[in-house]
């Protein structure tokens, strides 16, 4: 694996500076049923705020990501391409080789306290999930939200993970002295296709229960309704049905985004589409056939579809980042919500 060349931009080149170096590397594995095939490489980071590269469609500058490779599996995921900056695999390694930032809470505190930081948006989960099963181990993100918090700084998380919910006090305590944004990723209903397509991750309707308990609490939770899967998962009925239960969970927002197929990801995503629904080969291949974004026209008519769907529905597009300030404190939390969130199977379990 080549760990020296692991740098602090997902678009790494050889020559950049590592984050850290191989003797700095400890692979482990856990002989758990929630763990079983997937090993683990704990570093030691030298950097952990990342600058998002000028020529990225994202609306924010900085992130942190605690982890790379997800267990969350999900056969469209963008980031697998990450992973060949380590020589490892896109695929099946993605999903079970999964690099840990042990040190990330420090060193964030660390580069926050910096003269050179001046206190800009950090994003999170924008590579891959923070909230994934890993984070119910190695527990990095009440660190990382604890350092926000001291120092006041926005951010904003993006997650499929139930497990955010362990860290609602934290969460509400940030909210009171900063802009903190909050997205679930539902993109479909689904069951059969959520089964498939992204076998690691909470079932949608846990998600949007997150999002229900978030605003019970006074955060505002929106939508990112992602990806809106073309032939499986795009027609009338489903989108209706998703941006339904988006609405009936008390989202702030829902904002479409049709599935994107980069270098990586599209192998992968092809050679299931193979395997499960081969008759729509030939469909994608020309729906994409220009490069790893689905036409204008196309995505034009998803977003125009949604954003009707959501106005009757009562919600809206998201705007700026969706920076959400709570004025006083939720409600108390219920007994069984507290349990839930507080154990680790609340990730794992995802029937």
């Amino acid at each position: 694996m080549r760990w020296e060349n692991l740098t602090d931009s997902d678009h790494a080149r050889a020559a950049d500076p590592a984050l850290f170096g191989a003797d700095a590397v400890t692979t482990r594995t856990f002989d758990t049923p929630e763990f079983r095939g997937v090993t683990f490489h704990e570093v030691r980071a030298r950097s952990i705020l990342n600058r998002v590269p000028g020529a990225s469609r994202m609306p924010f500058e900085w992130t942190v990501n605690p982890y790379r490779g997800c267990t969350h599996a999900c056969v469209y995921c963008f980031a697998r391409k990450t992973h060949s900056y380590l020589d490892l695999d896109t695929g099946l390694g993605f999903d079970s080789q999964i690099v840990v930032k042990v040190n990330a809470p420090e060193l964030l505190r660390r580069q926050l306290a910096s003269r050179r930081w001046q206190g800009e948006h950090v994003a999170m989960g924008t590579n891959v999930d923070c909230y994934q099963r890993a984070e119910g181990r190695y527990q990095l993100m009440p660190g990382i939200i604890e350092a926000l918090t001291e120092r006041a700084n926005p951010f904003s998380i993006l997650t499929k993970g139930t497990l955010i919910l362990r860290d609602l006090d934290l969460l509400t305590r940030a909210a009171r002295v900063t802009d903190v944004g909050i997205s679930v990723s539902v993109g479909f209903t689904d069951a059969e296709l959520w089964r498939t397509v992204e076998p690691g991750t909470p079932a949608p309707e846990r998600r949007l229960e997150v999002v229900r308990i978030l605003g019970e609490y006074g955060i505002g939770c929106g939508v990112l309704m992602a990806p809106v899967i073309p032939f499986l998962g795009d027609e009338p009925a489903q989108l209706r049905a998703t941006v339904r239960a988006i609405a009936a969970a008390g989202a702030t927002s829902v904002t479409p985004l049709v599935l994107h197929l980069r270098p990586g990801a599209r192998e992968w995503f092809m050679a299931w589409l193979a395997r499960h629904h081969p008759h729509l080969v030939r469909r994608y291949e020309r729906l994409y056939a220009e490069g790893a974004y689905a036409p204008k026209w196309y995505q034009r008519r998803i977003t125009r579809q949604v954003h009707d769907l959501a106005r009757e529905y009562g919600i809206g597009p998201s705007r700026g980042g969706m920076p959400r300030r709570i004025a006083e404190p939720g409600p108390a939390r219920p007994a069984e919500t507290a349990e839930t969130a507080s154990t680790e199977p609340t990730q794992l379990s995802l029937i």
